[in-house]
């Protein structure tokens, strides 16, 4: 039986959704009638292939990136592995890690195609990509964990802002974390390259060896996973102040290298009802810099 991808919009009848697989988006584009019309049909036929070229290259996109390059061939094989490429030498990370974040860069690349529009965001589980026309502007809620979301602010991104992407990654998302973070939400110039930094982010917050911390191998939880027998966060405890704030820290640390080698523009970190902010992100000032558990 041929698969086919679902294309429907949602209640609101404003917002498009596309579904294949794993790939869920929510793409919603703001401007003339006729232009944002012209814009969803271009991303509804960008969208009908798009998993099978991924799954073309599956088994290289599962594998460690090397420094010295890719043998990749399709266009959003090569934006994943262009995201993770400077963490390559750094760290174990495959392309993988920028899966999401890299679909949302290339519907929305579609949907620009068509014709101008005022606003448009292609929202991928999270991972969104984003394009503002001049004075237009962006707002994005920050949240403590993605399977329970509650807000622990907001920032705005605005048209002469240089963040055009937005992830989240952490123990509680749709991938495995090394880390313990419930959410680490990062904005980037790109999508690719914030989920690859969410991602890097989220696991750089970690106490290695803690009692309250259970890991298990990945191929144990997943057996086709791309981090192989490395141990995965599967539940954390109960942790001390200083505990939460210890590995807070090691994230912020990583985090704050990232912004100074240019590869994030800001991020928020939470665990366990605390939340550090790195860059130079627009929070209102109603919300601490430690908030608790949003």
């Amino acid at each position: 039986m041929t698969r086919v991808p679902q294309i429907a919009f949602l209640a609101d009848g404003k917002r498009l959704h596309l579904q294949d697989g794993p790939i869920d988006l929510i793409i919603e584009a703001h401007g003339a009638p006729e232009n944002v019309r012209a814009a969803y049909a271009n991303a509804a036929a960008r969208f009908d292939g798009l998993l099978d070229e991924l799954c073309s290259e599956l088994q290289a996109l599962r594998q460690q990136a090397s420094p010295a390059g890719t043998s990749l061939q399709g266009v959003i094989a090569r934006r994943m592995y262009d995201a993770v490429a400077p963490f390559a030498g750094e760290a174990f990370i495959t392309p993988m890690a920028a899966v999401a974040g890299s679909v949302a860069e290339e519907i929305l690349a579609a949907i620009m195609l068509a014709a101008p529009l005022d606003r448009a965001y292609v929202n991928n589980g999270g991972d969104i990509a984003l394009h503002l026309a001049a004075g237009q502007s962006f707002t994005v809620g920050l949240i403590d964990r993605p399977d329970r979301p509650s807000m622990i602010g907001k920032t705005m991104i605005r048209s002469d802002d240089t963040s055009r992407g937005i992830a989240t990654s952490g123990r509680h998302g749709r991938s495995f974390s090394l880390g313990i973070a419930d959410a680490v939400t990062v904005l980037a110039k790109t999508a690719a390259q914030a989920d690859a930094a969410a991602t890097v982010i989220a696991n750089a917050v970690d106490l290695p060896g803690h009692p309250a911390i259970m890991r298990e191998r990945a191929c144990d939880c997943q057996p086709d996973s791309d981090l192989g027998v490395r141990l995965v966060t599967r539940d954390v405890g109960a942790l001390s102040y200083a505990d939460i704030m210890m590995a807070l820290q090691s994230g912020a640390e990583c985090a704050r290298d990232l912004l100074a080698r240019g590869l994030i523009e800001g991020a928020a970190l939470s665990l366990q009802g605390e939340t550090e902010i790195v860059g130079p992100l627009r929070i209102p000032a109603a919300v601490p810099q430690f908030a608790p558990a949003v």
